[in-house]
């Protein structure tokens, strides 16, 4: 069946009261997107943050009353708390079939490529994983799952043993392996995200030996030959003594999600352990190497 949207613009400090009352007054479904092109990557406190100007879109049923809404959203746009709103009737689609056609085969460096399961890989000769979008975050998309990937590609071989630091789907654990590391120790402190790299490991027919994913209290003080944490920046400068020492001497760590400006302190709380290589950067995120001293 058809839907009926109100997109309205508002500001931040509008928003939780618009939200409220949009559900009040029948909405199937509230949801927030940024206005005014202000991407939020990462918490400056605890509190939840809100884009200074905000479109919440509200979804009701098309047989619904929309006149009593109107109104009301009217007298508020004269009394300046919106600044503008707008009545949108959405046709009914395959939602589901719509997103899955968005996700295509994608190429990391020369030999290695992500395909969805529902497509055939594009070159069979090359390494192929299998991932489809689920719980985890992590299908290859991002720029820094991007720059892990393509570092994995050109420089992994047969590394004996690797840490995957922050595994989310468990992309880059099976890309190391597909490689050709020979074991693989997956950490995240997310249960579903155990869940996904567990399932995605079946899919790709990686066997319980080859990879595990623990929590972080289960990780064994056995040190990698290399370990990749693809976090954010403030929980890699905070864990940067934990994860070094998790890395065997001249192993190497590769470091992600990571924002063009937030380098130098990356760089600098990882100095004390390793000899850092330039940092490498695809759109305004960057990937940090080191060497362990």
């Amino acid at each position: 069946m058809p839907w009926l949207e109100i997109h309205i613009t508002a500001f931040s400090d509008q928003v939780a009261m618009l939200s409220d009352q949009l559900t009040l007054l029948g909405a199937e479904a509230v949801t927030l997107k940024d206005a005014g092109d202000q991407p939020i990557y990462e918490p400056a406190d605890t509190h939840p943050r809100i884009w200074q100007e905000t479109i919440l879109v509200g979804l009701f049923d098309h047989q619904q009353d929309m006149s009593p809404i109107l109104s009301y959203l009217e007298s508020q746009r004269a009394d300046g708390v919106l600044s503008q709103f707008e009545l949108k009737q959405v046709d009914d689609e395959d939602w589901v079939r719509r997103s899955l056609d968005s996700f295509s085969p994608i190429c990391f460096g020369k030999r290695l490529w992500i395909c969805p399961s529902w497509l055939t890989p594009p070159d069979s000769n090359a390494v192929n994983i299998r991932l489809d979008p689920g719980l985890a975050f992590g299908t290859g998309t991002h720029a820094t799952t991007a720059l892990c990937l393509e570092w994995l590609d050109e420089h992994i071989d047969a590394t004996p043993y690797v840490i995957d630091y922050g595994c989310g789907s468990g992309i880059l654990a099976l890309a190391a392996l597909k490689l050709g590391a020979k074991r693989v120790l997956a950490v995240d402190n997310d249960p579903q995200a155990l869940e996904a790299t567990h399932a995605n490991a079946e899919q790709n027919e990686v066997s319980s030996s080859m990879l595990q994913a623990v929590l972080p209290n289960a990780v064994s003080d056995e040190k990698a030959d290399l370990v990749i944490a693809n976090i954010l920046a403030q929980p890699l400068i905070d864990m940067s003594h934990s994860l070094a020492q998790l890395v065997k001497p001249h192993g190497q760590i590769v470091l992600s999600g990571i924002l063009m400006s937030q380098v130098p302190a990356v760089r600098a709380a990882f100095e004390a352990f390793f000899d850092m290589q330039p940092p490498v950067y695809k759109e305004e995120w960057a990937r940090l190497v080191g060497d362990r001293k």
